[in-house]
């Protein structure tokens, strides 16, 4: 399904990246996996993926920060209660908990509750990318040791 990304090489790469993180219900680490099985060099990947996966993230972010429930409900298909859990989770810790909005399924929630919570956008931004850079250096590394 997403072998046509893999073709574009980092522009596919970027992509998938920045949707997987934002609207669409994939990983991006196949298409992370495709390019490097490819040739591409390793550490142009896990750039762009970052970078791409982290604006994704934030995108989540400064929607969620705009407070619009009804919005993210709909285009987000995220449900207000999910929302508010994960909010009282991260009631008291802090924008730092952004670092894991790589995890699938809760991630893109971290990032939205974060926004409706209006947290700290320096640290937000900061946890996120480091997140987002250790999730693709890992899939690299792991990738290098099965290859």
């Amino acid at each position: 399904m997403l072998d046509f990304l893999v073709e574009y090489g980092y522009i596919g790469l970027f992509l998938a990246s920045f949707l997987a993180a934002t609207i669409l219900p994939f990983g991006s680490e196949f298409v992370f996996a495709g390019v490097i099985a490819l040739g591409l060099d390793s550490w142009v990947c896990i750039a762009i993926a970052t970078v791409g996966n982290w604006l994704g993230g934030m995108t989540n972010y400064y929607l969620g920060r705009l407070g619009k429930t009804e919005w993210i409900e709909k285009y987000l298909k995220v449900k207000k209660e999910k929302i508010d859990k994960i909010h009282t989770w991260l009631e008291g810790k802090g924008a730092a908990m952004a670092f894991f909005s790589f995890l699938p399924v809760v991630g893109d929630v971290i990032a939205i509750a974060l926004g409706y919570m209006r947290a700290n956008v320096y640290i937000v931004n900061i946890s996120m990318l480091i997140g987002k850079f250790a999730r693709y250096l890992i899939i690299a590394y792991g990738m290098k040791l099965i290859f």
